[in-house]
């Protein structure tokens, strides 16, 4: 089973949603990427996982493959980024004021 958030920055209320499971993949025979979600039978196929980024630089949301991640925003060149799940606490790069904090009001499983 899986476990959404969503994030909002105390500032300006810009909202992020994230799945504590990420984006699960398996590479089939010719090479290409296939994402499989709860609870799809192809889920035990499964070798890899993209994550929701957010670059705290500039904004930008992207997917990090955890099986080969990259180490710096692919739009702004920043080092500073978050794991979408995980940003509680970190600084919203869209108003550069507030914070993010778990919204206590919202739920989601699949």
């Amino acid at each position: 089973m899986a476990q959404c958030k969503r994030f909002v920055c105390k500032s300006c209320g810009k909202a992020i949603e994230a799945w504590d499971d990420g984006n699960p993949y398996y590479v089939d025979k010719r090479g290409k990427k296939h994402y499989a979600y709860h609870p799809e039978k192809e889920r035990d196929r499964c070798t890899g996982n993209d994550s929701a980024y957010l670059c705290l630089g500039c904004g930008a949301e992207f997917m990090n493959d955890l099986e080969a991640p990259v180490a710096a925003c692919p739009k702004c060149g920043s080092p500073k980024m978050a794991d979408c799940y995980k940003l509680g606490g970190k600084p919203c790069p869209y108003c550069k004021k507030g914070k993010f904090a778990v919204d206590p009001d919202y739920f989601a499983i699949s």
